[in-house]
């Protein structure tokens, strides 16, 4: 294991470690009808370019020592074949950083990046990962599904459909909930599908992921401050900026923590149709979820229920069925109860 806190070269992997590491297509259990996915052009991706490549992969996993992993969207699976050291690992999670143009090591152990074509990286280093480096990267779809395309995939009923088309057709804000990985990204580029080609759509994202099919898609990214604290770019910045921009829906993307702050203050401009995402394991967890958010952006519980009753038309809850297929699993609306943030689910 790594000393901490002592800033090592930046050592590729050398070809014999590639050779070994890289997972021979063979071995690969790909899809019968393989569809490749555009990557990077970079040597650093060889080891897993079989896996990166196939369309249906959502997610690939290097858990240090102990293995590689995938996930096709029915759950997570072991990678055979997969033999790389801890030192090794942690060279790769150097070079797959350094593909997104940002610098990993021991002063700076948890990066997170986008790379070209839209592949989303986040490495950490021992030992603050305690059985090697740990590198996740999550990966776009080759195909972007519409709402007719999650239907037919089990997504939700046709009846549950018209509602969704329903909502955007009423410029009803959404707010997109579900656990890491149940399709809220995708679901919510789906509706914004559904927007007409007459409509500014402009959304704000700290890592950009949402891929849309249509015509006047305005993209904004955070931007994170470099060695000497300079050149950041908060989502706070770009909501005002996105302000100036003449946007008919506002999207904010994902939000973790603080900048759920910047989704209220967004939806609650004016700018009907708006969106955005939050991670949550249930629909009656949505209050207490949205409170803890607002606490880190300096909200108390009275504030953020306020805001979110104002700012969100609608909650739609995504998560996995028993099969660990991609499901609606509720609507529900936020409602104030004695002063405070709870929701009302709809049948």
């Amino acid at each position: 294991m790594a000393d901490p806190f002592i800033v090592r070269p930046r050592r590729a992997l050398a070809p014999e470690a590639v050779r070994r590491a890289g997972v021979p297509v063979d071995q690969v259990p790909l899809s019968r009808a393989v569809r490749r996915r555009q990557l990077p052009e970079h040597p650093a991706l060889d080891p897993l370019r079989a896996l990166l490549s196939d369309a249906d992969v959502t997610d690939v996993f290097i858990n240090g020592s102990d293995g590689l992993f995938v996930d096709r969207g029915a759950g997570i699976e072991r990678v055979a074949g997969w033999a790389l050291g801890l030192d090794e690992v942690r060279a790769l999670a150097v070079d797959l950083i350094a593909v997104g143009g940002r610098h990993l090591d021991d002063a700076t152990p948890l990066v997170d990046v986008r790379w070209e074509h839209g592949a989303r990286v986040h490495a950490v280093l021992a030992p603050v990962a305690c059985a090697g480096a740990a590198i996740s990267i999550r990966l776009p779809q080759v195909d972007l599904p519409d709402l007719d395309d999650l239907g037919r995939r089990g997504m939700f009923d046709a009846g549950t459909g018209a509602r969704l088309e329903g909502f955007i057709a009423a410029r009803a804000n959404l707010l997109i909930t579900g656990a890491t990985g149940t399709g809220k990204t995708t679901l919510l580029a789906a509706l914004l599908g559904r927007v007409p080609a007459t409509e500014r759509i402009v959304t704000i994202e700290d890592v950009a992921e949402l891929r849309l099919h249509h015509p006047h898609h305005v993209r904004l990214e955070a931007r994170q401050a470099n060695l000497e604290g300079a050149g950041g770019v908060p989502l706070a910045r770009l909501v005002r900026e996105a302000l100036r921009m003449r946007p008919d829906r506002l999207i904010v993307g994902e939000c973790r923590g603080e900048e759920v702050r910047e989704l209220l203050t967004a939806l609650n401009t004016g700018h009907d149709g708006g969106a955005g995402t939050v991670h949550a394991s249930g629909i009656r967890d949505i209050p207490s979820r949205l409170e803890a958010l607002g606490a880190l952006a300096g909200l108390d519980d009275h504030a953020v229920a306020r805001q979110v009753v104002s700012a969100i038309g609608v909650i739609v809850h995504v998560g996995r069925d028993v099969a660990g297929r991609r499901h609606v699993l509720g609507l529900a609306r936020p409602v104030l109860r004695e002063g405070r943030l709870g929701v009302e689910e709809e049948t």
